[in-house]
């Protein structure tokens, strides 16, 4: 089974339009660092994310993990928020992990690290591609309504050609 490790962004605003189940689904195993699990559970609480995060720890789905290098997630703080940076630095400990991860800063990071990742967009375009959602294009304007999530509109456009709605 793949290692995924995830960032808040996504289990937070997936959650805010009612499709964390879409997390489930595809990724059933998922660790979280100590810090994502402070922005999601301890800092965000009654928040979107908070209550799904904690269920998906109490059956198993989630495992929070700390972080052994201690040194690089704070070095990487001086690029990225402290849960983006403890994604990265717990991934540099695991083999061939992939990645949960929507911050452009951090995907720049994990892609001069050479680790692969995905984020909300591509979890509902894979989504819409196996037809577990009617369309792209309602589910990313409720993104970014409902969820408060910032996508510019050439994403938009890229991701609704990618799936054929455009």
């Amino acid at each position: 089974m793949q290692l995924v490790i995830s960032d808040s962004s996504t289990l937070i605003h997936l959650s805010a339009v009612s499709r964390f189940g879409l997390i489930r689904e595809y990724f059933p195993s998922i660790l979280i660092p100590q810090a994502v699990y402070q922005e999601v559970i301890l800092s965000g609480k009654r928040r979107a994310g908070s209550e799904e995060v904690i269920q998906a720890i109490n059956t198993g789905m989630i495992t929070v993990n700390g972080v052994k290098n201690t040194h690089l997630a704070l070095s990487l703080c001086h690029e990225l928020h402290q849960g983006e940076a403890e994604v990265i630095a717990l991934a540099l400990e695991c083999d061939d992990p992939f990645l949960l991860l929507d911050d452009h800063d951090a995907r720049c990071v994990a892609e001069r690290f050479r680790l692969r990742f995905t984020g909300i967009i591509g979890i509902l375009i894979r989504a819409r591609i196996d037809k577990k959602i009617p369309s792209l294009k309602i589910e990313l304007e409720q993104l970014r309504t409902i969820g408060r999530f910032w996508i510019s509109d050439q994403v938009i456009h890229k991701a609704l050609k990618a799936v054929g709605e455009e």
